[in-house]
């Protein structure tokens, strides 16, 4: 359907369609029969039998994107509609935020690291009180190294990782700080940012070039400009930017980390070009 939507009219028709189907399920209309399924959904439905009942999905993220439109052309019913947040706690667990300061996580803000304790945590790695330690205080919380912050609904949302660890969409763990300790090493950069998505198969990077370095480097390889117009020269997977990360614009903490989340609001228009630009 959307390959068959080549011309911008056929497209403005087809997000009409996901978006009027889509309304009335939130809405509670569950049908097949609207003119939206005869003109768009029918073929749809058709391809998977006509008799769908019931479609569900767990383990591995899925866009929201990709769910809207399904729900739109299947006419599925919403059943513990919980995208954006990971839920309640259920009635065996205690879960706490705690302070992460270097990174700027306060539980007075309803931010910290996810802690858990119930019966239905793990008692510790066998024969490795090491390891049972490092996951586990004295008070029995299991520290996760998952960010969360708390709803106004009450459920938890996971905002980011204290140890800067993600998964991408092939299940490749990523530590984007010793990527990004590497790029750090060449004089031309003077800071950079790596970043990934658990929806995307590949990572990309805002880099900030050394003032300093970067003239005499471009020189060399017979490329000429101001330290402006040579950020102008933009390369695949990576965003060029002429202004570094500081405390004062809010990129950087007190001890001169980056502020991770804070980088991928700044440039998520950026990271979001990035990827349309390199699939």
């Amino acid at each position: 359907v959307q390959n068959e939507a080549k011309t911008p009219l056929r497209k403005f028709l087809l997000n009409l369609a996901i978006i009027s189907k889509f309304n009335e399920v939130k809405n509670g209309i569950i049908r097949r029969d609207s003119l939206w399924d005869k003109l768009v959904f029918s073929k749809i439905q058709a391809g998977l039998g006509g008799k769908v009942r019931l479609m569900i999905t767990g383990a591995a993220p899925i866009s929201t994107p990709v769910l809207t439109f399904f729900r739109a052309a299947m006419g599925c019913p919403n059943i513990w509609y919980v995208l954006g947040h990971v839920g309640t706690p259920v009635a065996c667990n205690f879960v706490k935020l705690e302070d992460v300061a270097d990174m700027n996580y306060f539980s007075v803000n309803n931010e910290g690291e996810i802690c858990i304790k119930g019966n239905n945590v793990f008692q510790g790695y066998l024969k490795d009180p090491e390891k049972t330690q490092e996951a586990l205080d004295k008070d029995g919380w299991l520290h996760t190294g998952d960010i969360g912050r708390w709803l106004p609904n009450g459920t938890l949302k996971i905002i980011d990782r204290k140890k800067n660890i993600f998964k991408l969409a092939q299940g490749e763990y990523i530590a984007p700080e010793k990527i990004e300790n590497v790029y750090t090493r060449s004089r031309p950069v003077l800071q950079v940012f790596v970043h990934g998505e658990s929806l995307q198969s590949f990572l990309v990077g805002v880099v900030v070039p050394d003032p300093d370095s970067l003239p005499s480097f471009a020189a060399k390889i017979g490329v000429k400009g101001s330290f402006e117009e040579l950020c102008q020269n933009q390369v695949k997977s990576i965003f060029v930017h002429p202004e570094p990360f500081t405390i004062e614009n809010g990129l950087l903490t007190p001890t001169l980390k980056a502020k991770r989340m804070e980088l991928a609001k700044f440039f998520q228009i950026q990271i979001k070009s990035l990827y349309e630009s390199t699939q």
